[in-house]
Order: C-alpha cells, then sequence, then structure tokens
C-alpha cells in the first residue's frame, strides 16, 4: 500500500433511532441508522411501518374512509 493516500480507519459509534450503539471500525468517527438488526423486522418477527412524510398515515385514512361508503 502507498503510503499517505489512504483515510484513517479509526474506531466508530454507531447509533440507531431506536436507541442501540455500539463500537465498530470505519473511516467515519460516527455513523447514524435507521433501522438496526435489533429493531428490523426480519430479525424481530415484529411488524414495524417506516413512515416518511406521513404516506402510511394518509394511505390509511384514504382507505378507510372507503370501507364505510
Amino acid at each position: 500500500m502507498k503510503a499517505g493516500i489512504h483515510p484513517e480507519y479509526a474506531t466508530a459509534t454507531v447509533k440507531c433511532a431506536c436507541g442501540a450503539t455500539w463500537q465498530t471500525r470505519s473511516t467515519v468517527a460516527e455513523l447514524h441508522l435507521d433501522i438496526c438488526s435489533n429493531c428490523h423486522p426480519f430479525y424481530t418477527g415484529k411488524q414495524k411501518l417506516v413512515d416518511t412524510a406521513g404516506r402510511v398515515e394518509r394511505f390509511r385514512q384514504k382507505y378507510a374512509a372507503g370501507k364505510k361508503a
């Protein structure tokens, strides 16, 4: 490897939206995740809807009104 051209590979802190944190190694000092293995539906067996900009709620309101009619 050539000296001086590679980024520094140091210890990094990973933080998930669910509150889980752990240490790993990366070129970035701190990483922020939305979903990790502690809260991902595949690993937990629980359904979790990731709502971006209220799309899930708008969908539920739209089709809830259609069932009543």
